[in-house]
This record gives structure tokens, sequence and C-alpha cells, in this order.
């Protein structure tokens, strides 16, 4: 639990800072993806039509996300379940019946003895 903890703090404090290729754009994110800090370091923003900046900044704040994301799945990923990828749990791309299978638990919908798949009424 202390390298856990240790894991999850160390989370608090991180961030992933991804720049445009042109450097007009930067963007700085968090562990829970979101923006913390948006800049422009060149002038070069100046020049470029309004949909052409709103896509490199989208771009970036994509990017500095899915960095993020991995960097977290790889701090955390060693406390998931032997077989459970943690960038899928992340993503929403798991089924929690076989990740609570693989844990050797129950998990409400799946079949246990004495168990009915809904709580009685009354």
């Amino acid at each position: 639990m202390a390298e856990f903890a240790q894991a999850n703090a160390s989370l608090e404090s991180a961030t992933e800072e991804v720049v445009s290729k042109d450097r007009a754009v930067s963007a700085k994110v968090n562990a829970k993806g979101e923006l913390v800090e948006l800049k422009f370091p060149t002038q070069k923003y100046r020049q470029m039509a309004p949909a052409e900046l709103a896509q490199a900044i989208k771009d970036v704040i994509e990017r500095a996300r899915t960095q993020m994301s991995a960097h977290v799945a790889e701090t955390l990923g060693r406390f998931a379940p032997e077989g459970v990828n943690m960038a899928d749990a992340m993503n929403g791309q798991i089924n929690p019946t076989q990740m609570m299978s693989k844990l050797d638990l129950p998990f409400m919908g799946t079949d246990v003895p004495g168990r009915s798949e809904r709580p009685e009424v009354g």
C-alpha cells in the first residue's frame, strides 16, 4: 500500500507538456488530463487562420493527454491484476466481469452460487 500511495502522490504533481511542430502552441496537462497551461511560445499564432489555430490547440492538448494517459498507465500498471492492461482499463475498454474473474472475485451479474442475478425486493 505504501508503494501505491507513493505512486499516486507522484501523479498528483505530474504534468505532460507538448509543443506543436511549428512551436506556435504549447499545452500542459495534469494526471487527470486537465489542461493546466496553454502557451504561445512564439508570435507565429498571430499569422494563423482561426481554424488553423484552433486545430493546433486541439492537437497539442490531445497529444499531451495521450502522453499523460500512458504515463499514468505505466505508473499504476504494476498494481493492476495480472493480465489486466491498465491503459485499456483507463479508457473504459475492459470487461469488468473478466477483470473480477481474474481476481477470482464475484461480480454482480456473474454466476455466483447461492446468489440470484437480481436482488430480491421486499
